[in-house]
């Protein structure tokens, strides 16, 4: 089993300047980018046009570091202190369900453990002391 943490950014519109600034500033390697338009739509959450070419999940290498980045969904606010969040990563479902578990214990659920289109398990929250968590199952395809 492997886990990792990794800082997440989540800026207002600008995370592919961002990733290009990083990119030529510390020698980073982008490993992927995907913008909101390029992910499946939602069929509770109608995609508004201006989101379409917002960056809904991008990761780069820094050596041996990863970083990753997003732009807030719009109707979001940025706010200093909420945007650098962390990536708990692990490739154990069942593990990622005990983190999710333990870490929402007098926490707040943003967005409930559950499958999606790039994870068996993904969830968000912020915990008792306020730091936000996404926690990340990599699929097998991942490994």
């Amino acid at each position: 089993m492997s886990i990792r943490l990794t800082p997440y950014l989540v800026l207002n519109g600008n995370a592919r300047e961002a990733v290009g600034f990083y990119e030529k500033a510390l020698g980073a390697q982008v490993a992927m980018l995907q913008t909101f338009g390029e992910a499946p739509e939602h069929p509770d959450f109608k995609l508004p046009e201006e989101a379409k070419n917002l960056v809904n999940h991008a990761m780069i290498q820094i050596g041996e570091a990863t970083l990753m980045f997003s732009d807030t969904f719009p109707g979001q606010p940025v706010q200093v202190g909420n945007n650098v969040t962390i990536c708990l990563q692990t490739n154990d479902l069942d593990k990622a369900k005990q983190f999710y578990e333990a870490l929402k214990d007098g926490g707040n659920v943003i967005l409930p453990f559950s499958e999606t289109f790039f994870s068996p398990g993904y969830a968000q929250l912020t915990d008792r002391f306020g730091v936000t968590f996404h926690i990340f199952a990599e699929s097998a395809a991942m490994n």
